[in-house]
């Protein structure tokens, strides 16, 4: 197939009418099809007079089409260099004209300005144009105007169009990068949804950031609409809709006391919550991810990000939580998809209690089964009540170590399904696992960022609170709670050590241990 370009559109004019401009039209054409794209400045005349002679064409020829481009005068010249070095080409005038061999790998065929046109028309098809140049130019000034008139159109419906301003800290790290695929191919905030993200950490990374930004524009990603990396820190957060907090600090508790760090984090947040505030809409949103701190960043913020809702800022625990149900999944030798409903309660990142009193198993293969909604309680499935007792307890204390070494594909996957359920629900009557500010559900007291089961809906979260819990698992809620109250406090400078829970001074890990030993086999 020949393809014929032509640059500039415009429609046909009424000020005059195309019978008067041709003598002729040969009855016999090509049997290949002609396809013609003609490129020239919007004011050019003789583009006006190629254009309409183009037209005729391909309104009496079955063969012949007609593709346009039309260029600003102000963008024409520019244009035009860059088409002639890409192919090869010497030209210096409006309008140019080539024919793309479409058949032989799409090189293009130069013919030349209107003069090459007309004689190639003429030669070929027995046509030519008489047009007066009183009215080439009258046409070329409705052209000009007409492309003015488009451009304004779809600029204006471009900046309707505005997408998802995304923000993401500590961007370097590993988590970032297996993060950015999964927030650009529309699983997160929807297939429409355009989105734009922003990666930020300090000037020691800039090659770092720069070698992501180019790797994520080589893929291509429809929604992705930009995506640039900073590290100005007051320039940080303008406009954004969600913000990701991935900053992590390196505990080493041989050099520094674990209070330290705490403060270190508190420091950090201070400085986003402020930036936040200040540069951010006011409905954004705010997700604490990484492997260390993750609920003490989420208060901190809330803290000292006064005009932040505490309802939009959120703890991602869903890592920890899928580390479990993968743990329950190879004990009953399933995919890990059908494990549902088990909860982390307490500190996302230290110390927490696993709960599978409410947990389910779907589509488990036994000898009953049932409808793809059919489910079955975790512990009756798990007839080894020693296994839980004891290998599933000792193993709880490393889950989180093995979820901190990671190398962010987890995390990553954790912080987009999060969103992804924040933007459009949760599975209905699905438990789901996140730190949320504390308004007295489940007794634990108020004021601290604490994981717990909640349900998505209508962009919002709601805690469950009607799910139960016996008076032993309150009994751990409330030493988990403890814990994150000193850490609060440690934070925030108004203490300099966390104070052990009950005068016997017995540690959290300790405690948490012994209680759940005497949990009964249906309540852990």
């Amino acid at each position: 197939m020949a393809k014929l370009v032509l640059a500039g559109e415009a429609p046909l004019k009424d000020v005059w009418t195309v019978k008067r401009f041709y003598r002729s039209v040969v009855t016999k054409c090509s049997i290949d099809r002609v396809v013609a794209v003609f490129t020239g400045k919007a004011n050019c005349p003789h583009y006006a007079k190629a254009e309409l002679l183009a037209d005729y064409l391909q309104a009496n020829l079955p063969h012949f089409r007609v593709h346009k481009i039309t260029q600003h005068p102000d963008k024409w010249e520019q244009w035009l260099h860059d088409i002639c070095e890409t192919n090869g080409w010497k030209h210096s005038r409006s309008p140019i004209i080539w024919r793309e061999l479409l058949d032989r790998g799409g090189k293009g065929l130069l013919l030349g300005g209107i003069n090459d046109f007309l004689e190639y028309a003429q030669h070929y098809y027995g046509v030519t144009s008489t047009m007066l140049s009183d009215e080439m130019l009258a046409i070329a000034e409705e052209n000009l105007q007409a492309h003015i008139e488009i451009e304004k159109e779809e600029e204006e419906i471009r900046s309707l169009i505005k997408p998802l301003q995304i923000w993401i800290t500590s961007a370097s790290v590993p988590i970032c990068y297996q993060l950015i695929p999964l927030l650009a191919n529309g699983e997160v905030f929807g297939m429409t949804t355009e989105i734009s993200i922003h990666l930020l950490d300090t000037a020691q990374f800039k090659e770092v950031l720069c070698g992501i930004v180019m790797e994520a524009e080589d893929m291509g990603f429809p929604l992705l609409r930009s995506i640039s990396q900073h590290t100005e820190i007051d320039k940080a957060f303008i406009q954004a809709d969600v913000v990701i907090v991935l900053d992590d600090v390196l505990l080493n508790c041989e050099d520094q006391p674990l209070e330290y760090y705490m403060r270190e984090v508190s420091e950090i947040c201070q400085v986003y919550a402020h930036l936040i505030e200040k540069n951010a809409k006011s409905d954004v949103r705010v997700i604490s991810s990484g492997k260390t701190f993750v609920n003490l960043k989420a208060m901190m913020m809330m803290t000292y990000g006064s005009s932040i809702k505490p309802e939009n800022v959120i703890a991602v625990a869903t890592s920890l939580e899928s580390a479990a149900k993968a743990m329950l999944a190879r004990k009953l030798n399933m995919n890990a998809t059908g494990v549902k409903d088990v909860i982390v309660w307490g500190n996302i990142t230290g110390c927490n209690y696993i709960d599978l009193s409410h947990a389910k198993v779907y589509g488990y293969e036994s000898a009953i089964w049932g409808p793809a909604n059919f489910s079955r309680p975790v512990l009756n499935m798990i007839y080894d009540s020693e296994w839980i007792h004891s290998e599933f307890l000792s193993a709880q204390s490393s889950l989180n170590s093995q979820v901190s070494h990671c190398a962010g594909m987890l995390h990553a996957h954790a912080v987009a399904t999060v969103l992804r359920y924040w933007y459009h629900g949760s599975p209905p009557g699905e438990i789901v696992s996140v730190g949320v500010l504390t308004a007295g559900q489940f007794c634990v007291p108020e004021g601290i960022v604490f994981s717990m089961p909640v349900r998505f809906q209508n962009g919002t979260w709601e805690v469950m609170t009607e799910l139960e819990i016996n008076e032993t698992t309150q009994e751990v809620l409330d030493r988990l709670a403890h814990d994150l109250i000193q850490e609060k406090l440690v934070a925030l400078k108004e203490i300099r050590e966390m104070l052990p829970y009950g005068a016997d001074k017995i540690t959290s890990k300790e405690y948490l241990r012994q209680e759940m030993e005497v949990l009964p086999s249906g309540s852990h």
